[in-house]
C-alpha cells in the first residue's frame, strides 16, 4: 500500500484515495457503464436537465468530445433532447426513465463493491468512516453550486 508522501497535505491525501477507490471500484465491479458514461449521466441528474456546453465544461472536454458522448446516450435511450422556452437554439438534455434505471443500477453495483470492500471494518472505523463522509457530503453542500454554469447568478 502506498505510503502519502510526508509533506502531502490532507486534500492530496484524501483526492489520491479517491483516485484509487475509484479505480478498485470500477476494475471490481460487474457493471460495464464506461465511467465516462456515468459521470455524465450523474451530472445530468444532479442538474435535472443540461446543455452539451454546460457538460463539456464541467467534464473539461471539448463540445465535439461531448456531443459525441451525448449521441451515444441518446441512441442508447439513456437521455432526450427537450426544448428550452428562453432560448429557441439551446436543446437542454435529461434522463429518460432508462437513462435514471441504469445509473441507479450503476450506482447500486458500485455500492456492493465498496460494501464488500468495508466489510472486515469493525463498528467503529464504520462509523468513522461515515462520519467523515457525512462531513465531507455537508461540506460539499454548503460550497458546491449543484446549478449548471449557465444558470447560476
Amino acid at each position: 500500500m502506498p505510503t502519502p508522501h510526508p509533506d502531502a497535505s490532507a486534500g492530496a491525501e484524501l483526492l489520491d484515495v479517491i483516485v484509487r477507490l475509484n479505480r478498485w471500484v470500477t476494475h471490481h465491479s460487474d457493471w460495464t457503464l464506461p465511467v465516462a458514461q456515468m459521470r455524465v449521466l450523474s451530472q445530468i441528474d444532479e442538474w435535472g436537465e443540461a446543455r452539451t456546453s454546460d457538460l463539456a465544461r464541467a467534464e473539461r472536454c471539448s463540445q465535439p468530445t461531448m456531443t459525441a458522448r451525448l449521441q451515444q446516450l441518446e441512441t442508447l435511450g439513456w437521455v432526450a433532447r427537450s426544448r428550452d422556452h428562453q432560448d429557441a437554439r439551446a436543446t437542454p438534455l435529461t434522463l429518460t426513465d432508462a437513462g435514471r434505471t441504469v445509473l441507479a443500477d450503476a450506482r447500486k453495483a458500485r455500492a456492493r463493491v465498496i460494501d464488500t470492500l468495508m466489510a472486515p471494518m469493525d463498528a467503529p472505523q464504520r462509523q468513522r468512516l461515515h462520519d467523515a463522509t457525512r462531513a465531507l457530503r455537508e461540506l460539499l453542500d454548503a460550497t458546491y453550486n449543484h446549478l449548471p454554469p449557465t444558470r447560476r447568478s
